[in-house]
C-alpha cells in the first residue's frame, strides 16, 4: 500500500464496541427508515416486500459494509484516499467520487434535517391549531424564503458542533444517547399504533404475504434499492468510521448487527406508520396516504392522522423527535466524512469542520429555496450512490476479493470469520445488481416519471440530468486524478 496513516486519525479512536455499534447504527438509520420504508413497503405488497428486502441485506449491503470497514481500518484514510492507497494511485479518483457524491447529498440532507427539526418544534402546538390544512402549512413553510434556510443552518450547527468535539467526546458520546433514544421512541410509537382500533388491518398488510407478489420483478428491485440506500453501504461513511477502530477491534459482528439494527428501525417505523394509517383512514385513503411520496406522507398526512387519534398531541412530538434523531445521526456521519476528506489533505479538525459547515450551508441554499432543485439532487445523487457501491466492489475485485477477505477482514483478531460467500457476492452479484438497479430506475424515468422530457438536462428526474451530472463528475475526477493523489500525499 502506498498510503500512510493520518497522524490525527491515529489519535482518535472509539473507546468501546458499544460506542462503535451505536455510531454505526446511527450512520445507517436515517430519515429513509422512517419515511421511505413504510411507503415503499406498502407500495410493493407489504409483507411480500420484506422477503427480498432481507435477502438483499446479505446480497448487497453487508458485503459492502464489510469492505468499507476493512478499507478504513487498513488504510486509516477516508474514502478519498482509501481506494488509491489500497489498489494503486490510478484508482484514487474512484474514492474521491464516492466522497463527493455523499457530500452532494449532505448539502440537501441538512435541509431535510431542518424540516424535521421545524416539525418537531411545531408539533407541540402549531400543527394542532392550524387554521389552514396540513398541505398548505407544508407549502407555506417550504416556500418561505427564511424558515427553511434558518432550520438548514440549525441542523448544520448541531451536526458540526458534535463532530468538532471529536470522535469520542462528540460522535461516540452523542450516538450513545441518540440511538437508544431513537429505538425507545420508535417502540413507543409502534406500540401506540398497534393499540389503535383497526390497526390489525395494517399489521395484516405488513406481515401477511401474498406470495404471488414475489413473481413481480418490481418488488425485488424496490427491495434491492431500499437495501442499497437505507444502510449507507457504499457511501464512504463506514470507511470513515473504520479509521477510528482500534487495532484490536473486529468488525464482522458489528457489520451484521448494524445491518439488522437498521432493518429493525425500519420495521418499527413501518408498524407505527402503516398501522396508524390503516387504523384512522378508510382503505382507499390509506393507500393514497402511503403513496403520497416521502414528504407528503410525513409532513402532510402524518400531522392530520395524529390530530385525529386519541393522544395525538403526545405522540406527534414523539414521531417527529424520532425522525429528527434519525436525521441528525446520519447527518453527523456525512459531515464527519466530508471533514475527514479535508483532514486527509492535512487540514486539522478545528479548521476542517468550519469549512465543511460553511460550504454545506452555502451549497445547500438552492435546495432550501427550491424544492425542484432538491428533488433533482436527490434523484441524481441517489443514482450516484449506486455507482459508489459499484466502485467499492470494483476496488475489492481489483485487490482480489479472496485476498481482501483473507487479509483485511479475516484477520487474526477476528472471532467471526467471513466465508467464501463474500467473494462470490461482491465479485459477481453486486455488479449484476448495480446493472439491474440503474437500468430499472432509468426505465422508470423514461416511461413513468418524465416520459416526455426523459433526456432533458433541466428536468428534475430525467435520465439525461442524472447521466450528464454523474458522468461530468467522473470525467473531471479522472482527469484530475494526479492532483488528488498529490494533495492526499501531503498528509
Amino acid at each position: 500500500m502506498s498510503g500512510t496513516s493520518s497522524k490525527e486519525a491515529g489519535k482518535e479512536e472509539f473507546t468501546s464496541r458499544w460506542g462503535i455499534l451505536m455510531t454505526a447504527i446511527g450512520m445507517a438509520v436515517g430519515t429513509g427508515n422512517i419515511w421511505r420504508f413504510p411507503r415503499v413497503a406498502a407500495e410493493n405488497g407489504g409483507a411480500a416486500f420484506l422477503i427480498p428486502w432481507v435477502i438483499f441485506l446479505f446480497a448487497w449491503a453487508i458485503p459492502l459494509l464489510l469492505a468499507e470497514f476493512a478499507l478504513g481500518k487498513t488504510t486509516r484514510r477516508g474514502p478519498a484516499g482509501a481506494i488509491g492507497s489500497l489498489v494503486g494511485e490510478g484508482y484514487n479518483w474512484l474514492g474521491v467520487f464516492i466522497g463527493l457524491v455523499t457530500c452532494f447529498i449532505t448539502f440537501y440532507y441538512s435541509v431535510v434535517t431542518g424540516w424535521c427539526l421545524k416539525y418537531f418544534i411545531a408539533s407541540f402546538g402549531t400543527l394542532f391549531s392550524l387554521e389552514q390544512t396540513a398541505e398548505s402549512y407544508w407549502t407555506g413553510f417550504t416556500t418561505d424564503p427564511i424558515q427553511p434556510v434558518a432550520f438548514h443552518a440549525a441542523a448544520l450547527v448541531i451536526g458540526c458542533f458534535i463532530i468538532y468535539r471529536g470522535v469520542v467526546r462528540g460522535i461516540e458520546r452523542t450516538n450513545r444517547i441518540l440511538i437508544p433514544l431513537l429505538f425507545i421512541l420508535l417502540i413507543i410509537a409502534a406500540i401506540r399504533a398497534i393499540t389503535l382500533p383497526g390497526a390489525s388491518k395494517g399489521l395484516s398488510y405488513l406481515f401477511s404475504p401474498n406470495w404471488s407478489d414475489l413473481r413481480n420483478y418490481q418488488v425485488w428491485l424496490a427491495a434491492l434499492t431500499q437495501a442499497a440506500w437505507s444502510t449507507g453501504a457504499g457511501w464512504g461513511l463506514v470507511t470513515t468510521y473504520g479509521i477510528y477502530l482500534r487495532k484490536k477491534d473486529t468488525f464482522a459482528l458489528t457489520t451484521f448487527t448494524t445491518a439488522f439494527g437498521n432493518n429493525s428501525a425500519s420495521l418499527l417505523a413501518g408498524i407505527a406508520v402503516i398501522c396508524t394509517v390503516f387504523a384512522i383512514l378508510p382503505e382507499a385513503q390509506a393507500r393514497a396516504a402511503l403513496g403520497a411520496g416521502n414528504e407528503g406522507l410525513t409532513f402532510i398526512w402524518m400531522p392530520q392522522l395524529f390530530a385525529g387519534m386519541p393522544g395525538g398531541r403526545l405522540f406527534l412530538p414523539i414521531f417527529f423527535l424520532a425522525l429528527s434523531s434519525a436525521a441528525i445521526s446520519s447527518l453527523i456521519a456525512m459531515l464527519e466524512m466530508a471533514s475527514r476528506m479535508l483532514m486527509d489533505m492535512g487540514l486539522p479538525r478545528r479548521k476542517a469542520v468550519p469549512v465543511v459547515g460553511a460550504l454545506s450551508f452555502v451549497l445547500g441554499l438552492p435546495s432550501a429555496w427550491h424544492m425542484g432543485f432538491l428533488k433533482n439532487q436527490d434523484w441524481v445523487w441517489g443514482i450516484g450512490l449506486m455507482v459508489s457501491g459499484l466502485f467499492v466492489a470494483l476496488a475489492v475485485i481489483k485487490y482480489g476479493a479472496a485476498r481482501f477477505r483473507d487479509e483485511l477482514i479475516n484477520t487474526k483478531e477476528e472471532k467471526h470469520p467471513i466465508g467464501m460467500w463474500f467473494v462470490w457476492v461482491i465479485s459477481i452479484l453486486v455488479p449484476l445488481e448495480f446493472l439491474a438497479m440503474i437500468g430499472w430506475w432509468f426505465y422508470q424515468s423514461a416511461t413513468q416519471f418524465d416520459p416526455e422530457g426523459w433526456w432533458k438536462l433541466r428536468s428534475e428526474i430525467s435520465v439525461g440530468t442524472a447521466v450528464i451530472q454523474i458522468t461530468l463528475l467522473a470525467v473531471v475526477l479522472l482527469l484530475t486524478n494526479k492532483y488528488w493523489v498529490k494533495r492526499l500525499e501531503k498528509d
